[in-house]
């Protein structure tokens, strides 16, 4: 049996009425899948199949909760989940897919396998962003987050204050130079600082 034989959907052998099934996606479901987002999962799906004239109407409804890990912490939460999906399928010559409500399948398929379409709407229940409520994160990685935070801030900050002390010293050594009669001596002042300049540059 494949990973996936018990979502095969018997559509050929379904007579004309609405019809109902039920399925449940654990962590098996998703390690099967290969998502590396999904670290467990309990989700219940509602399939509903209303089989009129040539067309088959699914609409599936998947409730439960999704475990991921949370992008501010890294720690494990559960994503609760209330999502349907509808599309529509239909016997053809070929396989299309190309109309975002409608499915068409070869006449040759006595069934059609939801695993995917199952897989996908799940994932896509997954918000781009997902952290834990206010004051739910690990305490030790929020607090490790911060120090690095206001350690980034403090580089950040002393680099700006050094390139407006050089930018302020330039300037003055540029109008001293200006004023300054041609054969004034020079400030030994701004020799230190430039030997001080030096010695951080090599230091670098």
């Amino acid at each position: 049996m494949g990973k996936f034989s018990e979502f095969q959907l018997p559509l050929k052998s379904l007579p004309h009425g609405v019809h109902s099934f039920t399925y449940h996606l654990g962590k098996q479901f998703f390690e099967n899948m290969e998502s590396a987002d999904v670290r467990d999962a309990d989700v219940n799906v509602d399939l509903t199949v209303d089989h009129h004239g040539d067309v088959y109407d699914l609409t599936m409804h998947l409730t439960g909760t999704l475990t991921v890990l949370c992008d501010r912490c890294l720690d494990e939460m559960d994503l609760p989940v209330d999502t349907v999906y509808h599309i529509m399928v239909k016997y053809g010559d070929a396989y299309r897919d190309s109309a975002d409500d409608m499915l068409e399948i070869p006449q040759s398929s006595a069934s059609l396998n939801i695993a995917y379409m199952l897989y996908d709407t799940a994932s896509l229940a997954i918000p781009i962003k997902h952290v834990h409520p206010l004051g739910k994160c690990n305490r030790q990685m929020t607090a490790a987050l911060r120090r690095h935070s206001a350690h980034v801030a403090s580089d950040a900050e002393e680099a700006e204050l050094e390139n407006r002390l050089v930018d302020e010293m330039d300037s003055i050594e540029a109008d001293a130079d200006n004023d300054a009669p041609a054969d004034a001596p020079a400030d030994p002042r701004w020799d230190a600082l430039r030997a001080l300049a030096s010695d951080d540059s090599e230091q670098d």
